[in-house]
């Protein structure tokens, strides 16, 4: 679907990653721009096998490696000539290395005023802190994520994975599409998308915003209770395993009341009002937790199943790879690798009925493709690619 597209990744570690990685995944001809000593620091980020970097072999699918040392004047000229072969540019370097380099928006805009440049930071390109470094876990903290997650009386409580840098990714991704709709169909130059790791984040946790605007209150940590729903929570079962249920349509709850086999409570206008209901939280709850103590998972799923409540187990890795509906939807593809043999990733999430999004390799090795794109799309022969390689520019 975006054949003829081409993105440079220029950027490390996630979040702008990420980007050219989904914009890959439906077709687009992404050059991975890389340090020729150590790469992409996600290369070793998390866990290995026989030293190789399972998140980078999965975020940097579909992708063609090329070493360019970016701290040199050459290797910055080459950077330059390859964006200007590119429809969009993604970068998350700080923006005052980036003028240094002579790679900023304002420089390439003036070798190819179409080209769309992607910035990801972890503040932005604009107010006090732009030139501060930047990393998700921050995002996460400063967003107020933190301050509402875990248990009431427990600390702010982090993610154990890249949440900020994923919303960013999201955000950003249409932010790309958007711009390049904007050229290519009204006829408009490129343009600059700044995008953080904070305010995208921020956005899905604007109610506490609004809230606090409207009438004063400061959210705070409730576990896995919600002000706006009961019962929400999870629970576990006899079996010592888990589910977790939504009570937010309220004809939901009263469906879950008469279940349990409550339904008195589904006629008490304290537990059968919404409003009501949730002054009444802790107590419904309770009265569900009760429930679902005295069923193994499958018993309580059973029920909740036949009468259309909505609850689902608290799956682990494994217990996910194995449910039927994940299985049903090959949501996970085996994709052969030259180096692991073959790894279990995840598929393209959009589902489009006309072109199914592509995984046509993992994450390559550092460099490998330098040869082939500098002669490619900048004329190199081999041998000046390799008089380069011994000069430590690429």
């Amino acid at each position: 679907m975006l054949s003829g597209l081409r993105i440079l990744d220029m950027a490390s570690l996630a979040a702008a990653p990420l980007v050219a990685t989904y914009l890959g995944e439906l077709g687009a001809d992404v050059v991975k721009l890389e340090q020729p000593q150590g790469g992409d620091p996600i290369r070793g980020w998390g866990a290995q096998k026989d030293g190789i970097g399972l998140m980078w072999k999965s975020v940097s699918r579909n992708k063609r490696s090329v070493t360019v040392d970016l701290r040199q004047p050459e290797g910055q000229d080459l950077a330059r000539r390859l964006a200007a072969t590119c429809d969009v540019v993604i970068s998350n370097t700080r923006p005052h290395t980036l003028r240094r380099w002579g790679l900023d928006y304002d420089r390439l805009r003036a070798i190819d005023p179409r080209i769309v440049m992607l910035h990801v930071t972890g503040f932005g390109l604009s107010g006090p802190k732009a030139s501060r470094p930047g990393f998700g876990t921050l995002g996460e903290a400063m967003s107020g994520f933190a301050h509402v997650t875990g248990p009431a009386d427990g600390p702010p409580t982090l993610p154990p994975f890249m949440l900020a840098d994923g919303v960013a990714s999201l955000n950003a991704a249409y932010a790309v599409m958007t711009a390049l709709y904007h050229r290519d169909v009204h006829g408009a130059p490129g343009q600059l998308i700044d995008v953080n790791l904070i305010d995208p984040l921020v956005r899905l946790l604007e109610q506490y915003v609004l809230t606090y605007d409207q009438l004063g209150v400061v959210g705070q940590r409730a576990g896995n209770r919600w002000d706006i729903s009961a019962p929400r929570n999870t629970y576990q079962t006899k079996d010592d395993r888990w589910l977790a249920m939504s009570g937010s349509a309220p004809t939901v709850a009263l469906r879950v009341f008469r279940a349990i086999g409550r339904p008195d409570l589904a006629e008490d206008p304290d537990f059968a009002d919404p409003v009501r209901r949730l002054a009444r939280a802790r107590e419904v709850d309770e009265v569900v937790a009760e429930w679902i103590a005295g069923q193994t998972l499958d018993e309580a799923m059973a029920v909740f199943e036949r009468d259309e409540i909505a609850a689902a187990p608290v799956y682990d890795v494994a217990a996910l790879l194995e449910d039927d509906q994940i299985r049903a939807r090959e949501v996970f593809r085996r994709i052969p690798d030259a180096d692991l043999g073959s790894m279990l990733v995840q598929a393209p999430v959009p589902r489009f009925s006309g072109q199914p999004g592509l995984v046509n390799g993992l994450g390559p090795r550092l460099g490998e493709h330098t040869t082939e794109v500098l002669g490619e799309l900048l004329g190199l022969s081999a041998t000046e690619v390799d008089d380069l390689r011994s000069r430590g520019v690429v």
